[in-house]
């Protein structure tokens, strides 16, 4: 039994989370949640194979009497966001995610949960583990490197799997059964600038934009939260405009699918500026503090002078960087004229991070609509050359187009209704899910995804509701033995 979980209900659920959260499992360094995976198909004596990507598929045979089910995998991915607030301490090669109980919800602190997508990997596990629950022929894939851009998905080969019904366990809603996702793509952007030595008669200045919430760039982008980065872009504008400053480094985000929470930027100002420019950076607090009061109670904006001997960017550079930065869009573009509250296409100004004599920008682009998808990643694209950068467009990867007369939902929303007494709400999700790009190796399977309720899933703000991780373990089980007969 888990020491801090495992009095909750689902108790195997809860103590298999417990067990994955002692194994870092940021984005392409999954190879101890691997193994641990592995160690539970091994020491049950079910098939248990692992790829040439590494992505992990565990067979568990049928219930005695079930055999004549139509198959059926489960899927999740083991990798998480691995982000933490500033202040706090966290080696995400060795430290275990800090848990801790708090009401109805479980929450890390500090640090990213990881329940998005370990309570579905939990969930998965505690099924293969199960002797009470009644399912048919029954497949496990955990896939790898979701996060970064669903690379595991991607490299999954035709025929590995053998089921005709997939269960996707990476949707963050009670109540919901998401027949849908956007499809993605992210865009790199590369300037390179001419260091100088800092002019003379000069005072270095730390700006820092901080305190925001962040969150899941497609989950989460509509609901009006602060961009650091695009603060911070406004105000260096605002000074570059005003009083000509010059650009040291900026520095903000730090992954491609999350709102950036942070920014960082070094100007160097003449000294008889200073005050000003320190008084000005104070105003500009209050605007924006103003204009986020009631999504970013947290946001500060602060400048500070420091001691700094490092060279400045070429005025050129700085200028087109600042002004691309500022101009960029960001946020949601477009709302689905077909399915209520649904975003269609958005875009998140997501990284920028100086080193050396370069400055590199990620720019993540969502839409469910291929074409919308292609033309905002064009624009942005089209911006940054103007702004003479060097622009890379990533192969991206599919949404996953809805499908209503899907059979498996049609037995979702029975049980589900037979559970609870409601019919749950059908919808598309504007994020990417890996059954877009499955549903391409394996177009005759059906698909759905469904989980419990998750809340700032890649920010440090993450926790999941643990009366809803009950009500998705209970409609997952009785799912598994309603599934009809191949």
């Amino acid at each position: 039994m888990g020491n801090i979980l495992g009095y909750l209900k689902p108790e195997a659920v809860w103590n298999h989370f417990e067990e994955i959260c002692k194994y870092p499992r940021p984005s392409r360094k999954e190879e101890r949640i691997t193994g641990y995976v592995m160690s539970v198909g091994k020491r049950n004596n079910f098939e248990t194979l692992k790829d040439e990507f590494g992505n992990v598929l565990i067979r568990k045979p049928a219930t005695p009497g079930m055999e004549n089910l139509t198959p059926v995998v489960l899927q999740g991915h083991l990798d998480m966001v691995a982000e933490k607030n500033n202040d706090v301490r966290h080696d995400w090669d060795k430290d275990p995610i800090s848990l801790y109980v708090d009401g109805d919800w479980v929450k890390a602190k500090g640090t990213t949960l990881g329940s998005d997508n370990g309570i579905g990997v939990a969930a998965a596990l505690a099924v293969l583990e199960s002797k009470e629950v009644e399912h048919g022929p029954l497949e496990v894939l955990f896939t790898l490197d979701e996060e970064t851009g669903l690379f595991g998905a991607q490299a999954l080969k035709p025929g590995w799997l053998n089921a005709k019904i997939l269960l996707n366990l990476d949707s963050e809603e009670d109540g919901a059964l998401y027949i849908g996702c956007a499809g993605g793509q992210s865009t790199y952007v590369k300037f390179k600038f001419n260091p100088a030595d800092a002019p003379s008669n000069t005072t270095a200045l730390e700006m820092k934009v901080v305190g925001l919430k962040g969150g899941h760039s497609g989950l989460d982008i509509n609901a009006g939260r602060g961009n650091a980065i695009k603060i911070m872009a406004r105000l260096l504008h605002e000074l570059n405009y005003n009083f000509g400053i010059r650009l040291v480094n900026i520095n903000g985000g730090s992954k491609h699918n999350a709102i950036p929470r942070e920014c960082f930027a070094v100007i160097r100002t003449s000294n008889k500026q200073t005050t000003e420019i320190l008084a000005y950076v104070e105003e500009y607090y209050k605007t924006v503090k103003f204009e986020f009061e009631s999504v970013e109670p947290n946001l500060t904006v602060s400048a500070v002078e420091i001691k700094s001997r490092a060279k400045v960017f070429d005025k050129s550079t700085a200028t087109n960087l600042i002004n691309s930065l500022y101009s960029v869009q960001n946020g949601v573009i477009k709302m689905s004229a077909d399915i209520d509250d649904l975003v269609e296409t958005s875009s998140n100004l997501a990284v920028v991070s100086t080193k050396g004599k370069t400055v590199d920008v990620i720019l993540s682009q969502r839409s469910s609509v291929k074409s919308e998808k292609s033309d905002i990643s064009n624009s942005i694209s089209a911006l940054f050359k103007l702004a003479k950068a060097e622009v890379k467009q990533a192969d991206g990867y599919p949404g996953w187009n809805p499908n209503v007369k899907s059979p498996v939902l049609g037995t979702l929303k029975n049980v589900y209704s037979d559970l609870y007494g409601t019919i749950p709400e059908v919808k598309a999700i504007h994020a990417g899910l890996e059954c877009g790009i499955i549903n391409e190796r394996y177009p005759e399977m059906d698909m759905i995804s469904f989980g419990p309720t998750i809340i700032g899933a890649h920010s440090p703000d993450e926790r999941v509701q643990i009366s809803t991780v009950e009500k998705f373990w209970n409609l997952l089980t009785n799912v598994l033995k309603n599934i009809p007969q191949n």
